[in-house]
């Protein structure tokens, strides 16, 4: 009996020895349903491909399984804040990525500070994410407002050139509209005047009895010929069906995320090629930004060799790692991921249902200042 005990006792020593790793649970909290439901079912495409890239198929990090939950917020600062938390407590996951609605990620900031456990922030792209409300569990592979700004206003702005924004009255737009400011501040142009309204407005005729526009402002403004007035006209990048109003505008300027043509990497090559043959469609502008949370999560367990929070934080501060858009950088200050953006032109093609962005520029890392706002 003694003999057969000791064999026993051995034997699960050995099981539990050679047990599988923990699973690494990964939440991607997202404004599925709502007026961002575009931009969400982008981004969990993205992050479901980036994972399969980063891992050769395994869907597997250094043994670890990966699993990944998602919650839909709506859009909803207290679904997002209640489902983090829901994330962090009840599913046991290691990480959350989201969300998509800036205010809704601001919601959530609190959480992940109060759990310790690190958010990364894909797709928000609010200055205060990574600003005065930032705190030391948040990372952002999304572009912020700041990034947006500077590059656009690289793109347009000039000695002369006199300038009106018409942004969403909410965190996005308001903080996309200060940033632009700054920036334009360096280059010689100036603010003549801002407009805001709220996300959800569909009628702009107060709005575009001051700043020409109407519902949908790039096809309105084009509409009613302010080239007379010599009014010019300059966006960012969008969506594609949205950049569809962009055919009207050939030859217009503005800076952008990323474009599927524009970025030429082995990364951004499987991406383009992928997507081409599973959804008969280019990936879009934040299918990019799914697929580079997910290379970064890989990147920082693989370096980390853990899923322990400190270890992770450790890993991911200076951390580079490549995306769709090359290489990005974890800034230490503010856990911002410095990445290119790009100066376009826009080419109107009777084959191509929306305005193509033909690159002039690539502005890399090191050709934007990109301010620190969270005063660390």
């Amino acid at each position: 009996m003694r003999k057969i005990l000791i064999t026993a006792a051995l034997g699960a020593g050995l099981l539990a020895g050679s047990a599988a790793a923990e699973d690494l649970k990964i939440a991607l909290i997202y404004g599925k349903t709502g007026p961002l439901e575009a931009y969400a079912k982008q981004t969990e495409t993205g992050l479901r491909l980036g994972f399969e890239y980063a891992t050769k198929g395994t869907m597997m990090v250094d043994g670890r399984k990966i699993v990944i939950i998602t919650t839909d917020d709506q859009g909803k600062p207290d679904l997002a804040k209640s489902a983090l938390a829901e994330a962090y407590e009840d599913d046991g996951v290691a990480l959350a990525i989201g969300t998509t609605a800036s205010p809704a990620a601001l919601a959530m900031l609190p959480v992940a500070e109060e759990r310790k456990r690190i958010l990364i922030v894909e797709p928000a792209v609010a200055d205060q994410i990574t600003g005065d409300k930032w705190n030391r569990y948040i990372f952002r592979t999304s572009r912020n407002s700041s990034q947006d700004a500077i590059s656009n206003a690289v793109a347009i702005g000039k000695p002369g050139v006199t300038i009106a924004t018409l942004g969403q009255d909410n965190a996005f737009g308001r903080d996309g509209v200060a940033a632009f400011k700054a920036a334009l501040a360096k280059t010689g142009a100036t603010i003549a005047a801002e407009e805001y309204a709220p996300a959800a407005t569909t009628d702009f005729t107060a709005a575009a009895q001051r700043l020409w526009a109407g519902p949908t402002p790039l096809t309105k403004l084009q509409d009613m010929n302010p080239a007379r007035y010599g009014v010019e006209l300059s966006s960012g990048g969008n969506i594609l069906p949205a950049m569809a109003a962009y055919k009207t505008l050939p030859g217009m300027e503005g800076a952008t995320y990323y474009y599927h043509d524009i970025p030429n990497n082995d990364v951004n090559k499987w991406l383009v090629a992928e997507h081409q043959k599973r959804f008969n469609a280019p990936p879009d502008f934040f299918t990019a930004g799914g697929f580079a949370a997910a290379m970064a999560t890989v990147t920082a367990v693989q370096k980390a060799k853990s899923l322990d929070t400190e270890k992770l934080i450790a890993a991911m501060e200076g951390m580079e790692f490549d995306t769709p858009k090359g290489k990005m950088v974890f800034r230490k200050e503010d856990h911002q991921a410095l990445q290119s953006m790009y100066h376009f032109k826009i080419k109107s093609d009777p084959n191509v249902a929306w305005g193509i962005p033909e690159l002039v520029r690539e502005l890399k890392i090191e050709d934007m200042q990109v301010p620190i706002q969270n005063k660390r």
